[in-house]
């Protein structure tokens, strides 16, 4: 199974503020849907929280601390390990780590490709994506999109794979 970031990032790698993104992207929203739809979606507590409830359509896994933690409609982990071994047993063939900067730093080193939404603008936050080594990584694809009167800030989807060792 091939482990995967979607993410929407700032210029600045910022990814929020307070717990909530700083942005309205439709068509991002709809690009993310699209893309983790049916697969498992891994997440830690406060993302979770961020959202109020499980993403349709996916399978909801949610890393937490907190021994005694549950939610409807999700299923809890200790541990990234743990997380992707339940997303394992979906037999998906991808699995999406899709936040908050803590999870993606400690997915970082197995992740093999990311869905990054790049929005061109520099932001002030608390929770950042992880910079990267674009050296290690191939821009598989990029599609650029201006600001218009649905979307503040121009953005670009971009699809990163990491170079094979």
């Amino acid at each position: 199974m091939l482990i995967a970031f979607a993410v929407a990032a700032s210029d600045n790698n910022v990814i929020g503020k307070d717990n909530h993104l700083l942005w309205t992207l439709p068509n991002d929203m709809k690009f993310f849907k699209n893309t983790t739809w049916g697969m498992p979606v891994i997440m830690g507590r406060k993302t979770f929280e961020s959202l109020c409830k499980p993403l349709a359509g996916r399978t909801n896994i949610v890393i937490t601390r907190q021994g005694d933690w549950s939610a409807p409609g999700v299923q809890v982990a200790a541990s990234l390990d743990e997380a992707i071994g339940l997303a394992a047993a979906t037999d998906a063939k991808e699995a999406f780590v899709i936040g908050g900067g803590e999870i993606f730093r400690q997915a970082m080193p197995v992740v093999q490709k990311m869905y990054l939404t790049r929005v061109h603008t520099t932001i002030e936050g608390d929770a950042h994506f992880p910079a990267f080594d674009e050296a290690e990584w191939q821009l598989l694809s990029q599609h650029d999109f201006p600001a218009d009167d649905r979307h503040a800030y121009p953005y670009s989807f971009q699809v990163w794979q990491r170079n094979q060792a």
